[in-house]
């Protein structure tokens, strides 16, 4: 009869052995596939996180941005040469730039485009004048008339 207690003690020492690796958080599948090898022999293979999800797209452009991106050189433009032809305007160009944005609110993407513009109009200027000429004049009168159709055309057509 000493064989049926010699037998019990083994699987006394293995059930504890599994209650301790259960306890430490040993899956019970490695355990089951014969301590995490798979059926060739190899360990298995920690699971890969998924890979994170894409950033989210950008909204596609309002349809009028096209109008918003010339409005914005104009402006450009004639904050330049307001400037050098000493117009006294009771709201600078550059304001009415940035009241632009802050009714708009684009998103960052298409803020840049804007401010970018912006700069180009005045840029444009400033690399050719450097006093107010008749021609300075004459494409500020020609910049006043387009932003104002522009602008115009904008409110009607896409205003709230």
């Amino acid at each position: 009869m000493l064989m049926p207690s010699a037998l019990r003690l083994p699987t006394k020492i293995l059930a504890s052995l599994l209650a301790g690796w259960l306890a430490v958080g040993v899956p019970a599948v490695a355990i089951a596939a014969g301590s995490g090898k798979g059926s060739s022999g190899k360990p298995a293979a920690p699971a890969t996180p998924a890979p994170p999800p894409p950033p989210p797209a950008e909204p596609p452009p309002p349809a009028y941005e096209k109008s918003l991106l010339r409005l914005s050189e104009i402006l450009g433009a004639l904050h330049f040469l307001g400037g050098i032809c000493k117009v006294d305007e009771p709201v600078s160009w550059r304001d009415r730039m940035q009241a632009l944005l802050d009714g708009e609110k684009p998103q960052a993407a298409e803020r840049a485009r804007l401010i970018s513009s912006f700069n180009y109009g005045f840029e444009t200027y400033n690399a050719v004048y450097r006093t107010c000429t008749p021609s300075a004049e004459r494409a500020m009168e020609l910049y006043l008339a387009e932003g104002q159709k522009l602008s115009t055309e904008l409110r009607s057509r896409y205003a709230q």
